[in-house]
């Protein structure tokens, strides 16, 4: 192993052991999983200082290219591309199905018409404009759950959330995520190096109750969805977010990042864990449910001390978000037919979410009301459910994907896209959930 550092080995600095050690791995002659020698003996073996050889395995480590694996010690991380997050490898092969709920995306034909592009500005009139249109800022601010110190927009919830826990978290730091929760949080996560502790949800959300022993593990971050919680449609109470931040009060150093993804498509009152913990909480609104997904926007609000940083690093890549973009938002969110149009979207999702929850009620399978596009099925078996559901032509997501810590088996479905018959895809809902563990023959 040493050998092939030593043959790329050209600067004898912290940085030039961690390219000669990267090189090594882009050539082949370090493969993953390879455990990496003790400090002492690679600075003995390349006549190094130990701090010079310490400060190569830093760099490494944030680089992602080296991690510790427990008892085995510091070793080759396994590439990052090597294939599909959960979240992509839950829904493969969705292709030929009448109805597909597996996917959370909505409804095409409740999202807003576009406005007619004439007159928005086609660029900025410099690079050092302010981020973040003023007037969209200011509609922003009075619908914000909680007096945010700095207002960013960023090109979707899951950039922003990427571009949050990059600044927050550090390899072989943890996270307090829900269980379930949104899988691609997961797959971030783990490309960071950061291990997930999962927390279990009732009807109203992560449970305080079981907060302080995850608590205890000193993580630098807590990630929540405060409404229409996905998978389970779970929102908090008023009551609900208060004893949240009763708890998160004892531990300052935890941030807590709240994703607001459903957001104006929700049925439930914003509340939010920054009008108790304002210095402790950054706010991510979505408008991809309701304005659209390829929108490709949401607004983040927090404290300036997480998000200065995190702007700063940005102005290296982006820079800022498209104004262009911030300009058409600004008009969806206040031209007089895309409000009544969002409206009307949030009621008839909430309709159909009513509607199915009755058919699987009448079929004797009780689910909590919750709210948004999706709903949480309970099934005797997850592989059995999802071919008895592909054999009516019904697409779903496995709910193995979403549940960090484990528990029963589920499945989770976007009700918000069924349109018509939902007493009788209820009724194969039903059947679906009831359907028994296949048998293998041996």
């Amino acid at each position: 192993m040493l050998q092939a550092v030593r043959s790329n080995l050209t600067d004898l600095t912290a940085r030039g052991l961690a390219s000669a050690v990267g090189r090594a791995i882009g050539d082949g002659s370090l493969l993953p999983g390879t455990k990496l020698p003790p400090v002492r003996t690679v600075a003995a073996e390349l006549h190094l200082s130990p701090t010079t050889v310490s400060a190569a395995w830093q760099l490494l480590r944030r680089s992602g290219t080296i991690q510790t694996d427990g008892r085995r010690g510091t070793v080759v991380a396994a590439s990052r591309m090597g294939g599909p997050g959960r979240y992509r490898a839950a829904l493969r092969g969705r292709a030929g199905f009448t109805l597909d709920l597996s996917t959370g995306v909505p409804d095409p034909l409740l999202l807003p018409d576009l406005p007619a592009l004439a007159g928005l500005s086609p660029a900025p009139t410099s690079y050092l404009d302010e981020p973040v249109l003023p007037a969209l800022a200011e509609v922003l601010r009075d619908t914000w759950p909680f007096p945010p110190e700095r207002l960013a927009i960023f090109d979707g919830a899951m950039d922003a959330i990427d571009q949050i826990a990059s600044g927050l978290l550090r390899l072989g730091d943890r996270a307090i995520v829900e269980n379930p929760c949104f899988p691609p949080l997961l797959d971030l996560l783990e490309a960071l190096g950061v291990e997930p502790i999962g927390v279990d949800t009732d009807d109203e959300g992560m449970i305080p109750a079981l907060l302080p022993a995850a608590l205890a593990a000193r993580p630098a971050a807590i990630f929540l969805q405060p409404r229409a919680l996905n998978p389970t449609g779970a929102s908090w109470s008023g009551s609900r977010a208060a004893s949240l931040a009763e708890v998160l009060a004892l531990s300052p150093q935890t941030y807590a990042v709240e994703d607001d993804s459903a957001a104006d498509v929700s049925s439930r009152p914003l509340v939010s864990l920054g009008a108790h913990l304002p210095t402790q909480t950054i706010h991510v609104r979505s408008f991809s449910k309701s304005h659209g997904p390829d929108l490709r926007l949401a607004a983040v609000g927090g404290p300036s001390a997480v998000l200065d940083p995190i702007l700063e690093r940005r102005l290296l890549g982006q820079g800022w978000t498209s104004r262009l973009l911030q300009h058409l938002l600004l008009r969806l969110l206040t031209d007089p037919a895309s409000v009544a149009a969002v409206q009307h979207a949030r009621a008839e999702y909430a309709r159909r979410r009513a509607l199915v929850l009755d058919g699987l009620r009448e079929a004797g399978i009780n689910l909590p009301p919750g709210d948004g596009l999706n709903i949480w099925l309970p099934v005797a078996d997850e592989q059995s459910a999802l071919i008895t559901l592909a054999s009516a032509g019904i697409a779903a997501a496995a709910g193995a994907a979403f549940t960090p810590s484990g528990g029963p088996p589920h499945l989770r479905l976007t009700v918000g896209l069924i349109t018509t018959d939902h007493a009788a895809v209820a009724a194969r809902l039903a059947t679906a959930a009831r359907s028994p563990a296949l048998s293998v023959p041996r």
